[in-house]
């Protein structure tokens, strides 16, 4: 098996450069000809969606966490199938994992994949400590191989002068400060891809300021990873899933998705703020931006077309947004907006964060979508809170996390489901939920 080339983007720290280094560099190796396979360390939905725009393929989240280290490489290996180069951008600092471990850290992932790693230093007022910096770094953990950094903010020539007067790892690049390339943020992080192209721009800047040719010569300097498993052929099942898709709805595990395809759906996209429900035996409805076009959803007749759907037994898993979606109301700034009215619950947009972190779910209660008695791993990211009614069921104990009610999640009734946990879903975790609704189109 050929070694498939790839290179692992990490910062020193949050904010210090690394999305906008790693996204120009994804733009600039695009622009070369070159296949490029766009990754993500953790869990976050917006950088991957930069990502596929700017490579023409999808991202794809790489956490160790959710998926172990075994779905760590599978996913890389099969997402890599005829990529030129890999780019893995990292999260948060190079080392910082999973209750100050190096579990799911940048790092972890690097020493999963055999991958070097380029560090992003933010040079921004110092010169010659930032090789302290680099050297510490590339120290600490020598399984992390450190193969060179890239300095991000230099100031002027000078600047960059007083730096190259000592010696610390191999420099690739020297990224002048550019403050007319910054994507906007709001309260769930960047602006989505869709809103805005500017780390695409930044293709330019890596291009004149990084030695591209040096970098593609480090991602090809890999050994081989061990092949995949035989795949079994995928079911014809003829089953129907719908999949909410659109600026309200857009956060997806690109994995998750393909997970229910190979346990025989077929994946219909459409719009709960503009189309009505299309002709499904089950749906999947994600999070996003529900807030942000709360008008437009309670205008839509789809919410009437979903209720309906649900008092007739069809299988609905919804998470985060697609939780608040399914409620009765959605209180927002400007005003208090009908749902789809399934959940027995109120939701609520607050000024600071609800939940935030690793969920770890067990199955408790009954929901026909989720295997009785399995347990899961995911994320949960909101500013939102539900005000649920005194008889609402929960579905899910979280051994790890908030959830809906302080270590619940997973309202349920009839066989719909709504939580705040975005899952990472195992094979039987698809496998049941195309099951569900395999039993509700023959029914």
């Amino acid at each position: 098996m050929r070694p498939i080339p790839r290179i692992v983007v990490a910062g020193t720290h949050s904010g210090c450069g690394k999305t906008t280094l790693a996204s120009g560099l994804m733009a600039a190796l695009a622009a070369r000809g070159l296949a490029v396979q766009p990754f993500k360390v953790g869990p976050d939905f917006i950088d991957p969606g930069h990502h596929s725009a700017i490579c023409g393929r999808m991202s794809r989240n790489l956490d160790p966490f959710m998926m172990g280290e075994a779905g760590v490489r599978e996913t890389f290996v099969r997402a890599s199938a005829g990529a030129d180069v890999a780019v893995v951008e990292g999260v948060m600092g190079l080392y910082d994992g999973l209750d100050g471990t190096d579990t799911a850290s940048t790092a972890h992932v690097a020493k999963i994949l055999d991958a070097p790693v380029l560090l992003v230093v933010d040079a921004k007022g110092a010169s010659r400590s930032v090789h302290a910096v680099v050297r510490g770094y590339a120290g600490f953990d020598p399984a992390a191989r450190v193969a060179g950094v890239v300095f991000n903010r230099i100031g002027s020539p000078r600047h960059r002068g007083l730096i190259e007067a000592t010696q610390s790892l191999p420099v690739y690049g020297w990224v002048p400060r550019r403050d007319d390339l910054v994507v906007a943020s709001r309260h769930l992080g960047l602006a989505m891809a869709a809103e805005t192209g500017i780390l695409a721009g930044f293709g330019a800047v890596v291009e004149e300021t990084c030695d591209l040719d040096r970098i593609i010569g480090l991602a090809r300097a890999v050994p081989p990873l061990p092949e995949l498993p035989e795949v079994s052929e995928r079911p014809e099942a003829g089953i129907r899933v719908g999949v909410a898709h659109d600026a309200a709805f857009c956060f997806y595990y690109q994995d998750n998705l393909e997970g229910l395809a190979r346990a025989g759906a077929d994946l219909v996209s459409f719009s709960p703020a503009q189309d009505r429900l299309p002709d499904v035996d089950a749906l999947y409805l994600g999070g996003g931006y529900p807030e942000l076009h709360a008008a437009a959803l309670a205008a839509s007749r789809c919410r009437d077309d979903i209720r309906r759907a649900v008092d007739d037994g069809m299988p609905v898993y919804a998470e985060c947004g697609g939780l608040i979606y399914l409620t009765e109301r959605l209180v927002t700034g400007d005003g208090d907006h009908p749902m789809a009215g399934v959940l027995p619950a109120v939701a609520e947009m607050t000024g600071r964060i609800q939940g935030l972190g690793y969920v770890e779910a067990r199955v408790v209660g009954g929901a026909p979508v989720l295997e009785p008695g399995s347990a899961f791993r995911g994320h949960e990211f909101h500013y939102s809170r539900l005000e649920c009614a005194p008889d609402a069921r929960f579905a899910l104990e979280l051994l790890r996390g908030r959830g809906i009610d302080g270590g619940r999640d997973g309202i349920t009734v009839q066989n719909a489901i709504g939580q705040y946990t975005h899952a990472y879903f195992q094979a039987g975790f698809a496998e049941t939920l195309v099951r569900a609704a395999g039993a509700y189109r023959r029914s």
